[in-house]
């Protein structure tokens, strides 16, 4: 798989499948989650009311993803993942890591090939920018998937030109 970091706005990505850092009641939120609600639509959150009235009904559970239409956003599909809340007494890496795998797997399962990731945890979830990037890019380069290509999409210079430099250095 191709694995590329850009900095941009993920609601603008050209992609088959765009990654939502969702909150557990996958209803809107801020940050990420409420950008892609706002410029989405209705459709996702209808969706997503569907889900919660079904499968999860008490909300989404950490480290697990599951897609809906994307409304109006130039993709096919959101994948919408719950990501852990940093602890710095609590390792919840492996969770962080399960956002990423459980992504790529139901993007595999919706037949996907190009997929557009923001940070997970990263923003007001607390977690260290650095670490993040890194979980997220080794998790991308260990798991097999059928997706052909990965994009990390991220807000500001510093921490593109981090994801690059640790892309050129593997």
């Amino acid at each position: 798989m191709q694995i590329d970091a850009v900095r941009g706005d993920i609601t603008e990505q050209q992609v088959d499948a765009i990654v939502n850092a969702a909150n557990s009641s996958l209803l809107g939120g801020g940050g990420v989650d409420g950008a892609i609600h706002r410029r989405g639509g209705p459709e996702i959150l209808a969706e997503c009311r569907a889900l919660r009235a079904s499968r999860y009904g008490k909300g989404l559970p950490t480290g697990q993803a599951v897609a809906t239409t994307a409304g109006r956003l130039p993709a096919r599909w959101v994948i919408h993942t719950v990501g852990p809340v940093y602890s710095s007494g609590t390792d919840r890496s492996p969770l962080l890591r399960d956002c990423y795998r459980n992504c790529l797997r139901v993007a595999d399962e919706l037949g996907a090939v190009t997929v557009a990731f923001p940070l997970i945890s990263a923003g007001v979830y607390g977690w260290p920018a650095d670490d993040a990037i890194r979980q997220a890019l080794n998790t991308l380069r260990d798991t097999e998937t059928a997706v052909e290509r990965a994009t990390l999409v991220l807000f500001d210079e510093p921490k593109r030109l981090l994801a690059e430099q640790l892309l050129a250095a593997r």
